[in-house]
């Protein structure tokens, strides 16, 4: 018999540079009621990270260099054996027992190919230190009730800096689940490749969400687990220019999600918000990475073009178009 049983769990944990926030992260990994199989998977840390991991005995791959979120989580997958596997960002700390709900919500119904908790929003990273500077999950303000499309194809978490009320403790399907914690079968990542990893970062989940439901696979949102979230705490302490390379990974693959699966009625929409965003970038002084980021998945035509095709071939891409601009709980876009 396998040391994991099916109530396991792979808690997989893309690092980098992250030394500041591991000790809180994993920490929050007990009490979870459920038997955990833990991969941090360290992507060419310089901050000592690796160091903390190996004198704590902490399970762990090290990579000689930054092979992005998607590809370091997928190459997590592969090398755990649970049935399914918790996609936790550094920068957060799960409540007790937030796991063991996870995974009995999963379990409950196998047309559910993942499941989100009530993500809740930390300010800084400093909150994740060793200190205990939180008050109520209930009383911070809310990071994500899980994913949803506007009319464009856009990506929103829904609920977004929005003060908590019952509204949120309601479990309720959702387009789609926020990479930075989710609960996810293992299949998505057998039969339909996990995160694409030509992504790096951003936008990885929104895809993978679309692809998903294109193969008629359903998300949930369960709000009595709940995750302290920071948001990009790894990404502003590993980029000189972190701002800058957002903006651009995110217009890129933005648009190359739009590509794979919106309707062909829907291109003067896109088009109009795509030059809207470029103004907005030229005020906010981020119009060159917004333009090449633009101009980049414009580049990848071709192959998203075809990925467009074998998507339609393999499902039904009006299965995850039915969710454009289904959104009951309004939060911030991406």
């Amino acid at each position: 018999m396998n040391k994991y049983q099916s109530q396991a769990v792979a808690v997989i944990v893309p690092s980098w540079n992250s030394l500041a926030l591991l000790p809180r992260c994993l920490g929050s990994l007990s009490n979870q009621g459920a038997e955990v199989e833990l991969l941090v998977v360290d992507n060419g840390s310089s901050d000592g990270s690796l160091e903390y991991l190996e004198r704590g005995g902490v399970p762990h791959l090290s990579l000689p260099r930054n092979i992005g979120f998607a590809a370091a989580v997928n190459l997590g997958v592969r090398r755990t054996i649970s049935p399914s596997a918790l996609v936790l960002n550094a920068d957060t700390m799960l409540e007790p027992g937030c796991i063991g709900i996870l995974l009995d919500a999963l379990r409950a119904d196998p047309s559910l190919a993942g499941v989100q908790p009530r993500i809740v929003q930390l300010e800084t990273a400093a909150e994740l230190g060793t200190g205990d500077p939180f008050s109520s999950v209930d009383s911070a303000p809310l990071y994500s009730a899980g994913q949803a499309l506007s009319a464009d194809g856009r990506a929103l978490e829904q609920g977004a800096g929005q003060a908590q009320s019952s509204r949120w403790m309601v479990r309720r399907e959702v387009f789609g689940v926020c990479g930075a914690a989710c609960l996810l079968r293992r299949d998505l990542f057998s039969q339909l490749g996990g995160y694409d990893e030509s992504y790096f970062a951003f936008y990885e989940d929104v895809d993978l969400n679309v692809r998903s439901r294109i193969a008629g696979r359903r998300f949930e949102y369960i709000p009595e687990a709940a995750v302290w979230h920071v948001g990009n705490a790894s990404w502003q302490a590993g980029f000189r220019h972190p701002a800058a390379e957002n903006a651009r990974l995110v217009a890129r693959n933005r648009l190359a999600t739009q590509i794979k699966f919106m309707p062909l009625t829907s291109l003067p929409r896109i088009t109009a918000v795509e030059v809207g965003s470029l103004l907005r970038a030229a005020r906010e002084r981020r119009f060159l990475p917004t333009l090449r980021g633009k101009l980049s998945a414009l580049a990848w035509l071709p192959h998203l073009l075809h990925e467009r095709r074998r998507l339609r071939s393999s499902g039904d891409l009006r299965k995850a178009r039915r969710w454009l601009g289904c959104v009951e709980w309004r939060g911030t876009s991406d």
